[in-house]
């Protein structure tokens, strides 16, 4: 391991998922597993106690669950990323995970090089969204009645607002839009003042709430 490894705690029930992680992360020349949870007090004693560069937490545990550990994190941290590793077997406690302040959201059945990649993502700022969670909200959001997101941003916002909800990174967006990753920087962050908005994850849930995705 380097002294630059990504520090990484895991939090989930099922040895056996805990046990998969850790063999994953730690083959990583860049990556260190520091800790394992199997319920959200835990995690969050984990967290405190052991201040990793990431976290990667299930959200349906016993003894308080991932939404607990998430919102008690987001207490007193807000800069550690978060990665949600889900089944999907209920769509609220993905929207609110992501509104308590998760980075991203992956999939438990996503093969071990994309959920690297994730854990990479978070760390450098990014928000990776499984494909299947931007179908599963268009699927269940009903419109809101709020100011649509196309009277409040440019066209230029809408089409970086689109791609957030892709899940593309800053490097992706450019080269779909021809233009700079400074450019697309500026774009989010006009975005997310704009629209009241957290992060870029939140972005994305809104693209999607909105139907931005589909105009």
């Amino acid at each position: 391991m380097t002294e630059e490894s990504i520090r990484v705690l895991i939090a989930d029930d099922h040895p056996i998922v805990r046990q998969g992680l850790e063999l994953v992360v730690n083959t990583q020349p860049d990556m260190k597993l520091v800790g394992q949870a199997t319920n959200g007090n835990e995690a969050l004693r984990l967290f405190e106690e052991l201040q990793p560069d990431v976290v990667v937490i299930d959200l349906k545990m016993p003894d308080e669950n991932g939404l607990f550990a998430i919102e008690q994190i987001r207490k007193f941290d807000s800069k550690t990323p978060i990665l949600v590793l889900t089944s999907f077997s209920d769509d609220e406690m993905v929207i609110s995970a992501i509104q308590l302040g998760a980075n991203g959201v992956m999939s438990k059945d996503s093969p071990p090089e994309q959920l690297l990649k994730a854990i990479r993502d978070v760390v450098e700022g990014q928000s990776p969204l499984h494909p299947l969670v931007a179908q599963r909200l268009m699927s269940r959001i009903r419109q809101s009645d709020a100011l649509e997101p196309k009277d409040m941003l440019t066209d230029r916002e809408l089409d970086v607002m689109k791609c957030l909800a892709q899940g593309l990174s800053n490097k992706e967006i450019a080269l779909k839009l021809t233009i700079s990753t400074r450019t697309v920087t500026t774009h989010i962050r006009n975005i997310l003042d704009k629209l009241e908005l957290e992060n870029r994850t939140q972005a994305a849930l809104y693209a999607v709430e909105h139907g931005v995705v589909n105009k």
